[in-house]
């Protein structure tokens, strides 16, 4: 099969996640007088996080409002912003900008998505300079779309704005449950899950990724 495109998850997938972004998570929860584990955290990485807040909040079975969702998602911002832009631990995985440029050496268009509203999405990609340096084309953000993971409007939009209009010729590679249900809703023609960020190998393979991989030098081999 000839993949035009590749869709790349970011934390976990394609940067180092260090946990960051669960403790961002239950430190914003804390601030607004929730006590929340990080197991209850991890398994909602990926998703958008408003929508992700709202769950963990059923699951405790709180009521909630617009308001009490968007005071948590505002800290949880404003602690992953600071912590991309300013911390020195922030580092892309191990293969990852060769892979990238390895892609691109084979006409394929490599572009990234997430569960990050936009504003911590071009946070990340201006501290690697990655749209600079040409080793990606193009990223979107789950506030950019009507719905996003496991929806397929993120890919979708990647899609359209590539011009690809087949998606059995996209890749979708992700860390999470909801990164591989993504690829599936988008009938993407490869769905690779990767044991680099929030699930492991064995959490991952009820979810049936067409490969699951230990490490981004793994994938050349099947794109």
């Amino acid at each position: 099969m000839g993949y035009r495109l590749v869709v790349f998850d970011m934390a976990g997938t394609t940067v180092a996640d260090d946990n960051a972004v669960g403790i961002a998570f239950q430190q914003a929860f804390r601030n607004n007088g929730y006590e929340i584990s990080l197991e209850d955290v991890n398994p909602l990485m990926g998703y958008h996080k408003p929508l992700a807040i709202q769950m963990v909040l059923e699951k405790m079975g709180e009521e909630f409002d617009e308001d009490i969702v968007t005071a948590i998602h505002d800290d949880f911002v404003d602690e992953m912003m600071n912590y991309y832009e300013y911390d020195s631990r922030v580092r892309a995985l191990p293969a990852a900008e060769e892979l990238f440029l390895e892609l691109k050496e084979k006409g394929i268009i490599v572009t990234l998505n997430t569960g990050f509203p936009r504003e911590i999405a071009e946070t990340i990609v201006k501290r690697f300079q990655w749209m600079e340096k040409g080793l990606v084309d193009d990223f979107i953000a789950s506030d950019e779309v009507e719905q996003g993971r496991p929806y397929p409007f993120m890919i979708q939009e990647l899609m359209d704005r590539a011009g690809v209009d087949d998606p059995s010729s996209v890749v979708k590679i992700g860390d999470t449950e909801v990164d591989v249900n993504e690829g599936r809703n988008s009938k993407c023609g490869l769905v690779i899950a990767v044991t680099t960020g929030a699930f492991t190998r064995e959490q991952l393979e009820p979810y049936k990724p067409d490969h699951i991989v230990d490490n981004l030098s793994e994938l050349l081999k099947f794109i």
